[in-house]
């Protein structure tokens, strides 16, 4: 089995039941809800222990079960640029909004980049009169580029100088 079909099956079950991501995030706890998504659409990886939850959830194969351990092959299945609309937002937002972005944080921090990996995300919903609003946080460590081969009192790594 490859992982996109294992990640159609959890989404077959999904539907069939009628659980909510709310209720899996529930059940197999211990990660943000973002994660534990990413996980079941097969980007993420799950602990063994949080793993073994969705197996027993989903009802899966030791092998299957297994697979939501591995390393997954981050990024697959998002053609570029993304033809979903909302997916393409973000697109859009990181392609209209990523160079101010980029000044802001390298003013504040220095030369790097915020992190992907020792990275935290929230999604939530804002009430307003309007039209309610999706309001999505996070938060990323900053990652100095290195200055390889720095000597005497070259600075070595990227951040901000005083």
């Amino acid at each position: 089995m490859k992982r996109e079909d294992l990640t159609e099956k959890l989404l077959d079950i999904k539907r069939e039941k009628g659980w909510s991501w709310k209720h899996i995030c529930e059940k197999i706890g211990g990660y943000s809800e973002v994660l534990i998504v990413g996980a079941i659409m097969g980007q993420m990886k799950l602990t063994k222990p949080q793993a073994a939850n969705a197996g027993e959830l989903f009802g899966l194969s030791k092998a299957e079960t297994a697979m939501l351990n591995e390393v997954p092959m981050r990024g697959t299945g998002t053609p570029m640029p993304p033809t979903d609309p909302l997916i393409y937002r973000f697109y859009e937002m990181v392609m209209v909004n990523g160079p101010a972005w980029k000044a802001l944080i390298e003013e504040e921090f220095g030369d790097g980049i915020m992190s992907a990996i020792d990275f935290d995300m929230t999604i939530d919903r804002q009430p307003d009169p309007k039209g309610d609003r999706v309001k999505i946080g996070m938060t990323g460590k900053f990652l100095p580029f290195k200055y390889y081969g720095a000597t005497g009192n070259a600075q070595t790594y990227g951040y901000k100088e005083e």
